[in-house]
This record gives C-alpha cells, structure tokens and sequence, in this order.
C-alpha cells in the first residue's frame, strides 16, 4: 500500500526574473495598481527583489534575467480588467502576442491576463473585501465553480 501523496492546494508566489527590479516595479507599476509587500536588497546593498501585494499572494520580481523570451512558458494573472491592462502594457512598452490578451514584459517574460470574472478561480471573502472586489462570475464561471462545489 503506497502512502497518500501530497496535495496541490495553491500558489504562495511567482518569481519573474527582470533584469533590474526598480525598472520592473516602474513598468508594472504604469500597468497595474498595487502595493508593495516588501523589498529585498543583496549583500551590497543593491535592489535584488521586490514583492507585489495580490491579497494573500503575491509576484516576486527578482534581479537577473538572462534568458531569451519566453515562447509557449508563461503565467496567467487574474485581473478586473483584461483590456485596460493590455492598453497600459503597450503603452508601457510590453509586447502584444498575437494570442489574446497575452504579452511580453520587457525581460521577455510571457503574461495571459485572465478576467476573474470569467474564470474557475475565487478568493475568500476575506480577501475579497480588503482588495475591494465584488465576488461577480459570469455564469460560466459559476458552473464550473458549481460542479466542484465551490459555491
């Protein structure tokens, strides 16, 4: 009889490497509204990482891409609003994919921005009120949530 294994229940965190962090948290910051969960400097004092506040999660940007662009390998965040982040990612100087509502960041990290709304994914209530986020799903969205009996 094989012991039970280990279960996924979420994901704590992201990391993205970028090649420098300030420039990261400019380029993010003309896109979304966020606070900062933290900053981490290196053993010469140098900004190494920044952390994003995503309610009990959050995005991870640490110094030191070197790696060409991301192609198939990429992350989906859950936002209210898919096409205004796409509008502030081009204009901030992210690449528009071909694929919808995906992007490069300028370190080449590949991003799909996913509508909460629509999607099998929810936050607790708790978490909902202190980002100030209505608990609204398509009804989609619902189903799904339904058929796992997560609503």
């Amino acid at each position: 009889m094989n012991p039970p294994k280990p279960r996924l229940v979420g994901i704590n965190h992201v990391a993205l490497e970028v090649g420098d962090v300030e420039e990261a948290l400019r380029f993010y910051g003309s896109i979304f509204d966020f606070e900062l969960r933290g900053r981490h400097a290196d053993d010469e004092g140098r900004l190494a990482m920044a952390f994003i506040d995503m309610g009990d999660q959050f995005l991870a940007l640490s110094r030191g891409r070197l790696q060409a662009p991301d192609q198939a390998r990429h992350f989906g965040l859950v936002v209210d609003d898919r096409d205004g982040v796409m509008q502030a990612a081009e204009a901030a100087g992210g690449k528009r994919l071909e694929r919808p509502y995906n992007f490069l960041d300028p370190w080449g990290n590949h991003i799909e921005i996913v509508a909460y709304r629509d999607v099998q994914y929810t936050k607790a209530e708790t978490v909902l009120r202190s980002m100030n986020l209505a608990p609204d799903k398509s009804e989609r969205a619902r189903d799904e949530l339904r058929a796992k009996g997560l609503v």
